[in-house]
């Protein structure tokens, strides 16, 4: 690759790679194994929702692009929306995919290339909350699709892996060790990421 990409993460504890022994996260990984000439920034932040990534993106963001280079964006949240506290969900779904739009259409307009990687499963939050994060999942799908987005659903693989399930429930009952993160880095690096980085974007500021 000869043209120098630049990647801005940005999301969640689990963007950031809470619990990871070895400070790498599913982000950390998903890099290490792709090629090229690649700045990379992680904006993860612990506890935010999409309405909290959404306020704060391009502030953050927008310093970080490079006109003439290839700038993208990877957007990971929705775990946190769906958490019940006080007997509702912090952010509503249909607020949520609001936020979601925005952002993928402040970036298309911006010529900074979205992807989104599917919310990850809280597993001590329950089932309950693993349908309500599943059918979030579903409609920010629908919505990429709609938008010529790739997304990368994670919520139901993970659901049913052991090693994230063990080492989630080993920690603070969410968030996984360095098998758990391995695993999502694998299912980011099968789905699209590689065609995605592979495919020269239009440059922009």
């Amino acid at each position: 690759m000869n043209r120098h990409v630049r990647i801005c993460f940005i999301g969640d504890s689990f963007v950031q790679g809470i619990g990871d022994p070895e400070y790498r996260g599913w982000v950390g990984r998903v890099l290490q194994d792709t090629p090229g000439d690649i700045t990379a920034f992680n904006l993860g932040i612990r506890r935010n929702t999409s309405e909290d990534v959404r306020r704060r993106c391009w502030q953050e963001v927008g310093p970080r692009t490079l006109p003439g280079a290839d700038n993208r964006l990877v957007v990971s949240c929705g775990s946190n929306d769906m958490i019940e506290e006080g007997g509702r969900v912090r952010v509503d779904p249909a607020q949520c995919l609001d936020n979601l739009e925005t952002l993928l259409d402040d970036s298309l307009r911006q010529a900074v290339a979205p992807l989104v990687v599917g919310p990850p499963p809280v597993i001590d939050a329950g089932e309950p909350h693993l349908r309500r994060v599943s059918a979030l999942a579903d409609t920010m799908a629908a919505l990429c699709r709609s938008r010529s987005v790739p997304f990368i659903a994670t919520t139901r693989g993970l659901a049913d892996d052991p090693t994230w399930i063990r080492e989630a429930m080993a920690g603070d009952g969410g968030h996984p060790g360095s098998g758990g993160y391995r695993k999502l880095a694998d299912i980011v690096l099968s789905g699209q990421w590689h065609e995605w980085i592979a495919q020269p974007q239009r440059t922009g500021g």
